[in-house]
């Protein structure tokens, strides 16, 4: 079965954590509930979800970021597919979903950060039309 591909729900909760810890960044359900509470029902924002069978294998989290120097566009903030179900389409179908979303909200271009080390990611990016456009280091000081 195909997976459908809908806005994310207060109940993907848990299974938003497990996602996004097999993707490297771990999360409890708690931290997952409030995280997704703080996005949703924003207009320039989606937590979009691939759904299977009543459960969630897959996300994509889209937004417009504000950015002064930079023409409007949308920006991937994380995409993951539950590691037993890549290779089977949700990930293009969540790509195709996001830069679907991002269209409708009048931008001409998306753009999708990936750490260096995700080269798996990099050729998947690629296959799917995107192309490099700049290389950065990203610096953090904790408040």
């Amino acid at each position: 079965m195909s997976p459908s591909i809908r806005p994310a729900v207060a109940a993907d909760g848990p299974r938003l954590a497990e996602l996004s810890t097999q993707l490297g960044y771990p999360m409890s359900a708690e931290e997952a509930a409030a995280r997704l509470s703080a996005v949703s029902g924003h207009a320039d924002h989606a937590l979009l979800v691939a759904a299977a069978d009543g459960r969630a294998v897959g996300w994509v989290q889209v937004s417009l970021p504000r950015i002064f120097e930079s023409q409007p566009h949308a920006e991937i903030a994380g995409l993951v597919v539950d590691e037993a179900s890549r290779g089977r389409g949700i990930g293009n179908g969540l790509l195709g979903a996001a830069e679907a979303w991002a269209r409708a909200k009048g931008c001409a271009a998306v753009r999708v950060r990936s750490n260096v080390l995700r080269e798996r990611a990099h050729g998947f990016y690629g296959r799917a039309g995107y192309r490099e456009i700049k290389t950065q280091r990203v610096f953090e000081k904790g408040l």
